[in-house]
């Protein structure tokens, strides 16, 4: 193993050339300091939830990595924290979420202009708003950027925030379609953050058309927590970025890795640039848990990914290229959370055909009786089958010793100062609801 990491770190100045740089901030557009402040109370405020139960920080929360410590987190009828969240029995959930919960690092970069898992949301000057949506057509404009419309799409979904049919009015405007426009479920949620005092006070002081008497939108509120999003969980100044700038040296384990992933591995085909992401769509085998994505009217729990968005046999099972950076800290892995332990996660990356053969590893899973078994879809070789079929990457075999050095290399993506937190987790917030510590 010590000969092995010898030989690759000295490798390292033969994979120069094909390192990127290093974030700079002319990669990131400026956010004004009083915007993030107030975006921080909104996310972590439960008043943007239907039942006033869940704020964003719930399944993005710092202790987590900004995810929620789970493979597929419980929304709206869970109770608790990360591993420890559980259904109330009181008000059970209807299912898991189906995707993982994904980090929020960096997303304030220009470079982002496609986000979720499968593409959903993406730039398109060509469009009225500037964004393409599944809302289309009635996609209201107002929203600063693309980080903006992506994070206020959970507080539709009955499974994340909204609720169900019959338990709150947002939930309700939502059943009938009803999202954008007067009476809308964002219409609601706005009269809601605009009834309380110090957030109208508050709106006034960041905007000046609002301290004029415009009254205070939801596209407003999506914009603050953009600017939140974007300053807090800004991640550049790691000890990868120390080496890029600076040359300060990485530990002979992680520049071993580093040797690996700019080299014979082939991880940088994919995780390239300076956020270690190509920003495309790439079928990658990994296990699908959980109750998939489907219509109402569609009983199968798979997840094709990519195809539900663009309809093409070809992007069958494929899902976004996650940012590498902060790794470390954001499992589960997958689109779905399959693997809890980043090392196995590696092995089957680099070999998923044969990984999806393999016995799941234990799952990281709230406590939670769902009405479908989880693990419907691995369970059945046919499925199994499909999702092997998708992927076109060969295998890269690397051996126990090469997955150690990789790990290492992707610890050393990790900005301690941004894992600290700058604002932090507030003390209260303006509705007085209980904050996810």
């Amino acid at each position: 193993m010590r000969a092995l990491i010898l030989a690759l770190a000295l490798a390292v100045p033969a994979v120069a050339a094909d390192l990127p740089r290093a974030p700079a901030d002319a990669d990131f557009p400026p956010v004004r300091a009083e915007e993030a402040r107030l975006g921080r109370l909104l996310f972590w405020d439960k008043e943007l939830s239907g039942n006033r139960t869940i704020s964003c920080g719930t399944c993005h929360h710092p202790r987590f990595g900004t995810g929620d410590g789970v493979a597929l987190g419980l929304g709206e009828g869970g109770i608790g924290l990360g591993p420890d969240r559980v259904a109330d029995p009181a008000n059970p959930p209807e299912q898991r979420i189906p995707r993982n919960a994904p980090a929020l690092w960096n997303l304030g970069a220009a470079e982002f202009t496609v986000l979720f898992h499968d593409g959903r949301i993406e730039a398109d000057p060509d469009r009225p708003s500037g964004l393409r949506t599944p809302l289309e057509d009635e996609m209201v404009q107002g929203f600063a950027n693309l980080l903006a419309a992506q994070t206020m799409f959970p507080v539709l979904s009955a499974d994340e925030m909204a609720g169900h049919y019959g338990e709150n009015e947002v939930a309700q405007a939502v059943r009938q379609g009803l999202i954008t426009g007067p009476g809308g479920a964002w219409d609601r949620i706005a009269a809601r953050i605009a009834a309380i005092p110090e957030y109208r006070a508050l709106f006034a002081e960041v905007y000046p058309e609002i301290a004029a008497g415009r009254t205070i939108a939801f596209t407003d509120i999506s914009n603050a927590i953009a600017a939140f999003v974007a300053s807090e969980f800004r991640a550049t100044d790691s000890p990868f970025d120390r080496f890029l700038r600076d040359g300060v040296p990485l530990p002979p384990d992680a520049a071993a890795g580093m040797a690996l992933f700019y080299g014979p591995a082939g991880c940088a085909d994919c995780h390239a640039g300076p956020f270690l992401t190509d920003h495309r769509f790439h079928a990658m085998g990994s296990p699908q848990i959980g109750p998939g994505k489907s219509e109402r009217f569609e009983t199968h729990q798979r997840d094709t990914g990519r195809m539900r968005v663009t309809g093409r046999k070809e992007d069958a099972y494929a899902f976004r290229t996650p940012s590498l950076r902060m790794v470390a800290l954001t499992g589960p892995w997958g689109h779905a959370g399959a693997h809890a332990d980043l090392a196995a996660f590696l092995a089957h990356h680099a070999d998923p055909v044969a990984g999806l053969a393999q016995p799941l590893p234990p799952l990281v899973l709230p406590g939670f009786a769902p009405a479908r078994p989880d693990l419907a879809v691995m369970d059945s070789p046919w499925e199994v089958e499909q999702i092997a079929a998708a992927v076109k990457r060969p295998p890269v075999p690397l051996t126990g010793g090469e997955i150690a050095a990789l790990a290492a290399f992707l610890a050393s993506l990790t900005d301690e100062e941004a894992a600290a937190g700058r604002l932090g987790i507030p003390d209260r917030v303006p509705s007085g609801l209980p904050v996810d510590r």
